[in-house]
């Protein structure tokens, strides 16, 4: 078993490495790409030191069985083909591909089995937000269809990448210390702010990144849904809160969405109001599992049941989940 990472030197690609040495994720031989300007570097992996090879035309990817890519839609998009055209396993973690019909988009606790049908060799890993909120979500559609889903998100800087997260502590240093913020990351300064904008506006007024989340929700969980979001930046590092309205077309108690929840993968329920103990980004940072607590019945809807839902983007939102895809390709002989 043969894996290659496509633009290592970034958050994702960072977090690569962590989660592959972590998991022990069975394979011979890792070899790391970036680009030019990348190329050379070492970078340790499990007591050994890896060089960086420039992402070229060629034939590197011959004797490859799996690429985790992380190097940005155009890279994805211009590179595909060179990766895939010797049999490896694209597992994608940009935009370039989760709105073709011909890729699937998987998040493996919710629809693993679609892996299966990849003609063009490539998997597409869902935008971060959408991936936390489905793994919440699925145990609730095994108790009752899902109508609508109303989200609200709390996004950390991470989710502009390492830049992002440099920016948020650049402005921290310069606010303590009285001097004006420098912005280029972010439309605003993210420091002691709130930005209700991610990605572009779009003729319907939501912004890309609130209309991810209703695409991909359909096309994951392979319903009819709707959802409406409303996408917020804040000045937190790592790991996004969500807070969700969902509506069933069957009532359900909260006793049984909280067991279903509890015995559900990739899920832990953190919900004791009366301790103050709910999830929160400062303690899910770095935690595998989507976090859920605050767990109650809608008081407009009988229908209806909200809850807080916490994950890390760079881990379970970027990484982890593509690792996930690669593993069960490989647990149900796949690769």
């Amino acid at each position: 078993m043969r894996v290659a990472i496509v633009g290592v030197s970034g958050a994702v690609g960072q977090e690569f490495l962590k989660v592959l040495a972590e998991r022990d994720f069975p394979m011979d031989e890792l070899v790391i790409f970036g680009s030019e300007r990348s190329a050379g570097k070492t970078y340790e992996f499990k007591g050994k030191l890896l060089t960086v090879k420039e992402l070229k035309h060629g034939d590197d990817f011959k004797d490859i069985d799996i690429a985790l890519t992380s190097a940005g839609a155009g890279i994805s998009k211009e590179y595909a083909s060179t990766i895939t055209k010797h049999g490896a396993i694209m597992i994608d973690n940009s935009s370039a591909f989760r709105y073709d019909d011909d890729v699937p988009l998987v998040v493996p606790e919710v629809n693993a089995e679609d892996s299966k049908n990849r003609p063009r060799n490539i998997i597409a890993n869902p935008n971060c937000s959408t991936i936390q909120m489905v793994v919440a979500l699925k145990p609730i559609e095994n108790l009752s269809k899902i109508k609508r889903v109303r989200v609200a998100t709390y996004q950390a800087a991470s989710g502009a990448g390492a830049q992002g997260i440099a920016e948020l502590e650049e402005q921290a240093k310069d606010v303590a210390n009285g001097k004006t913020a420098k912005v280029e990351k972010f439309q605003h300064q993210l420091a002691m702010n709130v930005i209700p904008h991610i990605d572009v506006f779009l003729n319907n007024d939501y912004t890309k990144e609130e209309m991810k989340m209703n695409w991909e929700t359909k096309k994951i969980m392979h319903t009819d849904a709707e959802v409406s979001a409303t996408c917020v930046r804040i000045p937190v590092a790592r790991a996004h809160s969500e807070a969700i309205w969902v509506e069933t077309e069957n009532p359900i108690s909260i006793e049984k969405v909280t067991t279903a929840f509890e015995n559900f993968n990739g899920l832990t329920v953190v919900d004791n109001p009366a301790k103050n103990e709910y999830p929160m980004p400062l303690f899910v940072s770095g935690k595998d599992d989507v976090y859920v607590g605050r767990i109650r019945q809608d008081v407009t809807d009988p229908n209806s049941i909200t809850f807080w839902c916490v994950g890390d983007q760079i881990k379970k939102g970027a990484a982890l989940n593509a690792v996930q895809i690669a593993e069960w390709l490989i647990d149900n002989n796949e690769v």
